[in-house]
């Protein structure tokens, strides 16, 4: 997927407590335009299949892949958010906008089997997958997945024993812990997190098994064909195999004969093991984790906050082109298993961050766009501003000046091709007024720039493009040439409309 070179911009289009209504794919539909008025480049959606809990499920509770909304399984036809003819007619809707389109591929694991099986196998320490417990015994297993409700439609595999490594739960005894089938390995090529962390929920895909691998490929294609999505978020990729994945997309980009942009989720604050599982394919690009805990941290820090280290250790300092960046996604919301919710107060700044610098793919929250009412969670009040800041404005040449605990500070020059572009941003966390010395570039000399966000003030370039640029005892404040500030959209926060 070719990224638009006017700032390319994601959209997660969903968060965790969406209504169960079945209408979000008509919500997006709708919604398309919109999108490609604020400048996103790409809109990545929730998982399109049946999950467990029927139309109940988020979607990473897979059940069936193949059902998108088709059959009447787990209780309904639909899934959470529609029905098949819905789903693609959203993706449609939204590609002739211009906008390329992200399907979240969850492969890692199955939920809800239709039957169990026994099996010998031997329970693991919860804490260090390596270690055993006991002697290996014979379980019963959920792993008998048979699709009645399909009855052989669009696909005749069935799942089965020999399909996974591993469970949590033996029916026999009514027992929970980490069950590792006898004949079977975790995977090599994950986290080693807990000693090894292939195993991560549900009935454990086995993707080393070339069986499986076919079966994921004969699936990825009929997907990616019917479909016709431009990328993927990978679910999990910390618990699956490396090699698993660069099989895959090299087959799915050969199928499909795109570029097939791809986005991992690799859920760790570790930096380096970022980047030895993109390794030096560069098969895909990952979520910035780091940097998320960089802006929850210091969110949370108080007095002790340092802004110049905000970007330390992030995916984005050490490898911009495989970085998407972000501030909260549906995960990080209140009460999930790795709620790290960056405080209000600080979106702004964090947002700031990923949208008006030069480096990284950035992605913004629908939760934050909208709000999360479920949460109580408002939305980002300046994010709109700070979108179209990015889509006419931030430009050119960059410079930094992090130099202060409390005081930081970046220009961006602009270019010709996008006419009177621009920008300076402050962000303070110093009580009281404060002002940086910063410069924008000889070519802006003797403009008059404004203020949009934070005070209401100006400041004049001088001959050699510096100006001291004030806060006004705001946390976060944006300049721009004047000539063009007036002329910002004047464009609500948006409202979901109805479907």
């Amino acid at each position: 997927m070719a990224i638009n070179t006017k700032n390319g911009l994601m959209l997660q289009a969903f968060s965790w407590y969406l209504p169960a209504d079945g209408q979000h794919w008509r919500r997006l539909a709708k919604m398309a335009p919109r999108f490609a008025e604020e400048g996103f480049t790409s809109v990545w959606m929730p998982p399109a299949y049946k999950g467990q809990a029927g139309a109940e499920d988020v979607g990473y509770g897979v059940y069936d892949l193949w059902d998108l909304g088709e059959f009447d399984q787990k209780g309904s036809v639909r899934t959470k958010y529609g029905t098949r003819h819905e789903y693609l007619a959203a993706i449609h809707a939204i590609q002739e906008q211009g906008v390329n389109v992200l399907a979240d591929v969850v492969l890692n694991h199955r939920m809800g089997a239709d039957g169990t099986q026994l099996v010998l196998a031997q329970e693991c320490d919860a804490q260090d997958r390596t270690k055993s417990i006991g002697e290996p015994r014979e379980i019963r297993a959920y792993t008998r997945f048979e699709f009645p409700g399909r009855a052989g439609k669009l696909d005749r595999y069935q799942w089965g024993i020999t399909d996974f490594t591993g469970v949590d739960y033996d029916e026999l005894e009514g027992t929970t812990g980490v069950y590792r089938f006898v004949g079977k390995e975790w995977s090599h090529e994950v986290s080693d997190e807990l000693g090894n962390y292939d195993y991560l929920m549900g009935a454990d895909v086995d993707l080393d098994d070339p069986r499986v691998r076919a079966q994921l490929a004969t699936w990825g294609a009929w997907y990616l064909g019917l479909t016709g999505v431009d990328g993927v978020r990978l679910d999990a990729v910390k618990h699956m195999s490396r090699s698993f994945y660069l099989d895959w997309l090299a087959r799915m980009r050969e199928k499909t004969g795109k570029e097939l942009f791809a986005v991992g989720e690799y859920w760790s604050q570790n930096v380096g093991e970022l980047r030895g599982y993109l390794g030096r394919e560069g098969a895909m690009s990952l979520f910035d984790v780091p940097l998320h805990f960089n802006f929850y941290h210091a969110s949370t820090a108080g007095d002790d906050i340092d802004l110049t280290h905000i970007l330390d250790g992030s995916l984005v300092s050490v490898d911009p082109i495989h970085a998407v960046t972000f501030v909260d996604n549906h995960d990080t919301q209140p009460d999930q298993a790795l709620e790290s919710t960056v405080e209000p107060w600080f979106k702004p700044l964090a947002y700031a961050l990923i949208l008006l610098r030069e480096a990284g793919y950035p992605c913004v929250f629908m939760g934050d766009l909208f709000g999360l009412p479920n949460d109580q969670i408002p939305a980002v009040p300046e994010l709109e501003l700070l979108m179209e800041v990015r889509r006419r404005f931030a430009y050119g040449e960059q410079r930094d000046w992090f130099d202060e605990k409390d005081l930081i500070g970046w220009t961006r020059e602009g270019t010709a091709r996008h006419g009177v572009s621009g920008a300076a941003v402050l962000l303070s966390t110093r009580a009281g007024n404060a002002t940086k010395l910063m410069c924008v570039g000889a070519g802006h000399a003797g403009e008059t720039w404004r203020c949009v966000l934070g005070v209401d003030g100006t400041v004049t370039i001088d001959s050699e493009g510096w100006a001291e640029f004030s806060t006004g005892g705001a946390r976060l404040t944006v300049y721009l040439p004047a000539a063009t500030a007036d002329k910002l959209d004047s464009i609500p926060i948006l409202v979901r409309p109805e479907a």
